[in-house]
């Protein structure tokens, strides 16, 4: 069947900053889809709490800041040790933050690159490891439409400037492991309901900016971004390696 395609059974995957938003939601479709989890971030939330519950067997939860340098190491071998494969990594831990391009320090700087482009490179540098002794695995970037577009009203060239590294990553990690059979695409969200952008909605001025931008004139939902992720990380995306699928509302079309 066709649909079995999207199916993920016995497969573990490892998903950073998967205690909210994005990440929750990716945490619970691998979940339904049959995979193993192991959830990372730096809180264990109400939700994670719900879903350890509810899947002893197939759930992990592993805190963690993954800007620390004993994360990636740290997050693979819990993997392996609990479900004895790698065969899924989703890096999703991201954090955004808005200022002038003059004014914006060396701290705020490193921070969201440390966050957003160093801390995704190693992690995947250490679960690319297993993948390539299992001689084979899938690998997705959380990237942005802000690789691509200034974003207005809101500043924020330092989050930008990470995501399009990200995507450029994705692409050459994608053409360096395409013969080992490892795949590594990116999902580029656009405007999407969650923690990182619950104040910029409750900013009218911007708010109102970003929907009317977006052709479909609404923000996502979390759910809308997993059910991306899925298609990617399953063996319905087989031939798929080096993309970023963008979802946007149709943002990005003008």
């Amino acid at each position: 069947m066709a649909l079995d395609k999207f199916r993920i059974d016995g497969k573990t995957a490892l998903v950073t900053g998967g205690s909210r938003g994005i990440g929750l939601a990716i945490v619970k479709i691998f979940v339904e889809a049959g995979a193993n989890v192991v959830i990372t971030g730096r809180t264990c939330t109400d939700a994670v709490k719900d879903l350890l519950e509810g899947h002893r067997v197939r759930v992990a939860w592993i805190a963690g800041d993954v800007r620390d340098r004993e994360t990636p190491g740290r997050l693979v071998s819990a993997a392996l040790e609990r479900f004895g494969r790698l065969d899924i990594l989703v890096n999703n831990a991201g954090v955004a933050d808005n200022g002038n391009f003059d004014e914006f320090d060396d701290q705020r700087l490193n921070f969201i690159l440390d966050t957003n482009l160093v801390a995704p490179f190693r992690i995947a540098r250490e679960a690319i490891r297993p993948m390539l002794r299992q001689a084979g695995g899938t690998i997705l970037n959380i990237g942005s439409i802000s690789a691509d577009v200034a974003n207005k009203p809101q500043l924020q060239v330092a989050y930008n400037s990470s995501k399009a590294a990200i995507h450029q990553m994705t692409k050459v990690m994608a053409f360096e492991y395409a013969a080992r059979n490892i795949r590594v695409n990116a999902l580029a969200p656009g405007y999407v309901i969650s923690d990182m952008t619950e104040g910029g909605i409750a900013n009218r001025e911007w708010s109102t900016v970003w929907t009317e931008n977006t052709p479909m004139g609404r923000f996502a939902q979390p759910e809308e971004m997993a059910t991306c992720a899925l298609f990617l990380c399953s063996d319905a995306a087989s031939y798929v390696t080096g993309a970023v699928l963008t979802a946007d509302g149709g943002y990005t079309t003008h």
